[in-house]
């Protein structure tokens, strides 16, 4: 069967090493190629080896195997930036090709997210992302999520994220 821009998203799997090239470009290429992240922050949505040693790296594929978006789960530790308690569980640069943009890969993530947070025994699930990111938050709010507005924050002057919440 021949693999096609339209095929549909089939799974959500763990990230491989040999996967990381492929997902700091297009992180890197979505978010600082799209205005969404300055070229300094490049460089992190680059390090994809040093974000899977904390978080977990969920990818879709397309039908011949290529990575078409990419999320990192985080269930411990501080590398979510905005959890506050060991019962919430964060997901951070989430990312899809922009030629398949649209067809429920952001959601598969998304929803991946939810259930291995919710399997993880977490109670919510909380995210961080800029105001310019419009189309990301309607699909949180989408999927259930409420804006959680005290907790709002600014990791550098200038950059504004706005944070989500989803009960569990």
């Amino acid at each position: 069967m021949s693999s096609s821009p339209d095929a549909p998203a089939r799974a959500v799997d763990r990230a491989r090493p040999d996967d990381f090239a492929r997902i700091g470009q297009l992180t890197a290429d979505v978010y600082v190629g799209g205005g969404l992240a300055s070229a300094a922050y490049g460089e992190q949505l680059r390090d994809v080896a040093g974000r899977a040693d904390r978080a977990e790296l969920l990818v879709v594929r397309d039908d011949e195997g290529r990575v078409v978006g990419s999320v990192a789960l985080v269930l411990e530790g501080d590398f979510g930036e905005v959890t506050e308690s060991d019962d919430e569980a964060a997901f951070r640069m989430l990312v899809v090709d922009p030629a398949v943009q649209g067809r429920g890969i952001g959601e598969l993530l998304v929803t991946a997210c939810l259930e291995r947070a919710r399997t993880a025994g977490k109670r919510r699930v909380v995210l961080s992302t800029d105001r310019r990111m419009t189309t990301a938050q309607r699909l949180y709010e989408r999927l259930g999520f409420t804006r959680l507005p005290e907790r709002d924050w600014e990791p550098a002057p200038g950059i504004d994220l706005l944070v989500y919440v989803r009960e569990l």
